[in-house]
Order: C-alpha cells, then structure tokens, then sequence
C-alpha cells in the first residue's frame, strides 16, 4: 500500500516539480543579481521552499538588512502556512508517527498542500513523500540553474517563466471546482475579494502574508457556516 501510495504521489508531483523548475529559474537568476552564488541560491530555496518568502529574502538581503529583519520578514510572508498544517493534520490518521508529520511539514508549498488535501479519506504520508522527492528537486535544482544562468535570458523569457506558478496552480484548483459548484463558487468570491484587497486604499498596505491568511479565515469560516459537509459525506469520504 505504501509503495502505491508513493508512485501516485510521484505521478501527481512530476507535473508540480516541473512548474517549480521553470518558476524557480526566474528566483535563481534573482539571487543571482543579488549577489548569491548558485550554491547559495540552491540552498536557500532547499530550506525555505517558498517563493514569495525567498524572493523577500533577497530583497532583504539586497538592502543589507539584518538577521531579525530576515527572521520576522519571513515568519510574517509564510504564515498561510501555518493554517495549510492545521487543515492538512485533519487529513491525517491520530496514529500517525511524530516523524511522518515533521517530514510532511517540511514540503508543504500550495500546490503540494493542494494536492494531498484533496484526496479522499486520510491521507498516506507516502502519498506526500512521493510528490517531495519530484516537486522539491525540482524547485532546487531550478534555482540553481537560473543562479548560474545569470541574466543571459532577455527579460521576455524569465517573465513568462514567473507565470507558470499561476498556471501550474490553476491547473490544481480547477478539476475539483469542475466537481462541485460550491467549491468553484468559492474560488471566484476569493478571486474576487483578492482583487478588492489589493485596491482597498487601508487593506492594500498590509504584507501579502496577513492578506492570505485574512481572506483564508474570512472565506473558509463562511464557507463552512453556509456550506457544512454532513457527517454522511465524511464518513463516505473517508472510506
């Protein structure tokens, strides 16, 4: 069971770890311009693994700034994270091994979150670990690529190469809003809420980071009063 659950996970990380090559591409020739050697960029995005943290911890780095600026910088853009573990861990069966859950945690981006929290029933740690040994390498291995790129690519390249992390996660919403028409109700109000958070003159001065979790809290609560999921469909879920 395990070793299926592993293939499955590898069969639905090839494409993620694909889209991480070509995203990270375009952060490696940014740590790049920043000063990081390839080495350095690669490390960097094998311990932080996330985009818009990394990228902040280039800019930070670029204005000289010092280790707690990076520190609380990169608590406050990775928060979402924390709710992705809260929603993920009721996924996961009360038995589960301590290791298993700090190994899940390590890798958990959107798309992977994404992913493993739409399968039915508890989720295989296995599941997990086989999307991570694709996604991840990818994601590394593509920084340190477009590190040692540098800026030989014209700048046309590189900025569609920033698109497909948008299209990569479309790409993972889409199936199951095609499902259910609660689910593709809910992706358009937060679509639309976004855009309203980036225009609103008080709210479009708060970091990314608190923009997600605020529009995270405020959609999923309201979707859960309106739309519960009856016990019935749990327990067939998890079957």
């Amino acid at each position: 069971m395990n070793l299926q659950e592993f293939k499955s996970g590898i069969h639905h990380g090839i494409p993620v770890g694909l889209g991480y090559f070509f995203v990270s591409f375009t952060l490696g020739i940014a740590a790049k311009q920043t000063g990081l050697s390839s080495i350095q960029a690669a490390l960097m995005s094998l311990s932080i693994h996330a985009s818009a943290g990394e990228f902040a911890a280039l800019g930070i780095i670029a204005a000289g700034a010092g280790y707690w600026d990076m520190a609380l910088t990169e608590i406050i853009v990775n928060l979402r994270y924390l709710l992705m573990s809260c929603s993920l861990s009721q996924k996961l069966s009360s038995s589960m091994r301590f290791f298993h859950r700090f190994l899940i945690a390590f890798d958990i981006t959107d798309e992977i979150f994404a992913v493993s929290v739409s399968r039915q029933g508890k989720l295989n740690p296995f599941f997990t670990y086989g999307m991570m040994v694709v996604a991840s390498p990818g994601w590394v291995f593509g920084t340190f690529v477009g590190a040692a790129a540098g800026g030989i690519l014209p700048a046309v390249v590189t900025g569609a190469m920033s698109i497909a992390l948008y299209g990569m996660f479309i790409s993972v919403v889409i199936p199951s809003a095609r499902k259910d028409k609660v689910i593709a109700g809910i992706v358009v109000v937060s679509m639309l809420l976004s855009g309203a958070f980036a225009l609103i003159p008080v709210i479009k001065d708060i970091s990314s980071g608190f923009k997600i979790i605020i529009l995270t809290v405020i959609i999923s609560a309201a979707a859960a009063i309106l739309f519960p999921v009856k016990e019935e469909e749990s327990e067939e879920a998890a079957k």
